[in-house]
């Protein structure tokens, strides 16, 4: 039974991991930040309990105590799952920023319950010590088999329950799994283990009736197989009209639609974009990185009805959302490829007029290896000779934070004679989080003028790549991109 109990502890410590990172996103981000961060305390939470659970076992080695401690940490996994949007709220609030802000997190949210099940392997070698010829034995086997429950765990998590279950119910399961467990150690205490099991339930039923309450409020917090999205309606902060958001990360929204007019692009930066109407042919080639609520694509569509517009996107379940929630439906001239956008530009083979790329592993950074000189390369070998691409970049256009801006526009400019920025953002305030467009030809000439006030008002704020000091050179050997991207958040 020990046997079982370790293995199951070790699964339980992975799956709190993984679902951890699910958790954080959307107050967070998904970069190697938050990665980081989390491992980090999860294994100083481990290591604490490994050293407090050998001298617990030594002072109490009794069954009943390693039942009290697997009971404990599942109540506080459905704590976890009860309180983890209150509490990622209020830290956000707090200007931590992400190194801070992730640190905090894993230590209220997660370390709790990872530190006592840190403690269950070395009280389960102590209760299996009959003689201390066997101890190396006894210990390695054991503890072989925590780490082949953590093994277990992760492929759960990562390649089933993600994708079947959402996050709280997944550390509901989770804990409700622990208080078995708990049971399972030992036959004392059933009345104590049956009521923790109801506290859990109790927990599961409240979060139950929360998400209802926030589906009728049309707020929609949804696990894709790559990620946790967010659908919810808001007001525009500019016109005040109702919006539609669909968001992956914290602090921005990623696509958004009006309801009252779906076909209107609500973003500035999609606005942007349009310039590509003004330069391509009316039968064009389009490639389209990152799909979002495929607002863009379709409006791209409507006004060139003869365009073929391929679209990648990573994760099905934002497509799915896209379908739902933003009207997406199958049209002639839309193609819609699930799979690594760098993956399919390395296979390939083009032509096309326009190229956009609007993707982000978080809500500012995007994923490095598609912003690197060997990904320039391999756009600029898709692209037809007259033809652009269109980059969304996020960041200061100037200013201390504004270095991830200025690598990339060195590292285009490597690759392309003709690289400007267009920033979005108000001009009195360039040191300002901002949309940052970047557009790269492969022949140098002026733009077309513009079909809006507001877009001929964006190409008059050009900036040429030499412009910019301080970037660097980013290449799929050397591209810390989202520790760039941190600086934009002023947490370096």
């Amino acid at each position: 039974m020990l046997a079982f109990t370790v293995f199951s502890c070790g699964a339980a410590v992975m799956v709190l991991e993984i679902v951890g990172a699910r958790i954080l996103a959307p107050f967070l981000g998904t970069s190697i930040v938050v990665w980081t961060g989390l491992i980090g305390v999860v294994m100083a939470a481990l290591a604490l309990g490994y050293w407090q659970g050998g001298r617990l076992a030594d002072r109490r080695p009794d069954p009943k105590v390693l039942a009290r401690i697997i009971l404990l940490a599942a109540l506080l996994t459905a704590a976890t799952a009860a309180t983890k949007a209150l509490l990622l709220d209020f830290l956000v609030t707090r200007g931590l920023g992400p190194r801070f802000g992730v640190i905090a997190a894993t230590l209220l949210l997660f370390a709790p319950a990872a530190g006592l099940l840190g403690m269950v392997s070395p009280f389960a070698v102590r209760l299996s010590l009959d003689q201390t010829a066997n101890a190396g034995k006894t210990a390695g086997r054991l503890y072989a088999l925590s780490t082949c429950g953590s093994i277990v765990g992760t492929f759960a998590a990562g390649f089933i329950l993600v994708a079947a279950l959402g996050s709280t119910t997944i550390l509901l399961v989770t804990a409700g799994f622990l208080v078995c467990v708990s049971l399972a150690a030992t036959r004392a205490g059933i009345k104590a283990k049956a009521a923790a099991a109801g506290l859990v339930a109790l927990a599961g039923l409240w979060l139950y009736a929360q998400d209802a309450l926030l589906a009728e409020a049309g707020i929609h917090d949804v696990d894709t197989p790559y990620g946790r999205v967010l659908v919810y309606q808001g007001l525009d902060p500019v016109s005040t009209r109702p919006i539609r958001v669909m968001t992956t990360g914290p602090s921005r929204f990623q696509s958004a639609m009006f309801p009252d007019a779906p076909g209107e692009l609500a973003l500035s930066y999609t606005r942007f974009f349009t310039i590509g109407l003004d330069m391509a042919p009316a039968n064009a080639k389009v490639l389209v990185i990152g799909g979002g609520a495929y607002s863009f694509p379709r409006h791209f569509l409507d006004n060139r009805p003869e365009a073929a517009v391929t679209v990648v996107e990573l994760d099905p379940g934002v497509t799915a959302l896209a379908e739902e929630y933003f009207g997406l439906t199958p049209r002639p001239g839309l193609s819609i490829v699930h799979e690594d956008a760098r993956m399919f530009v390395n296979r390939d083979g083009g032509p096309y007029d326009l190229i956009y790329l609007d993707a982000f592993g978080t809500d500012y950074a995007p994923p490095f290896h598609l912003v690197t000189a060997e990904a320039a390369r391999r756009y600029q070998a898709l692209l037809a000779p007259e033809g652009a691409l269109i980059i969304n970049a996020i960041g200061p256009a100037a200013g201390d934070g504004g270095r991830f801006i200025a690598s990339l526009a060195a590292t285009f400019a490597s690759v392309f004679p003709d690289v400007g920025l267009y920033p979005l953002g108000s001009p009195e305030s360039p040191q300002a989080a901002q949309n940052v467009m970047l557009v790269a030809r492969n022949r140098p000439g002026p733009l077309p003028e513009g079909h809006s006030d507001e877009l001929r008002r964006f190409l008059g704020r050009r900036q040429e790549a030499a412009s910019l000091a301080g970037g660097l050179m980013l290449t799929d050997e050397f591209a810390p991109v989202e520790w760039l991207c941190a600086m934009t958040l002023g947490d370096d």
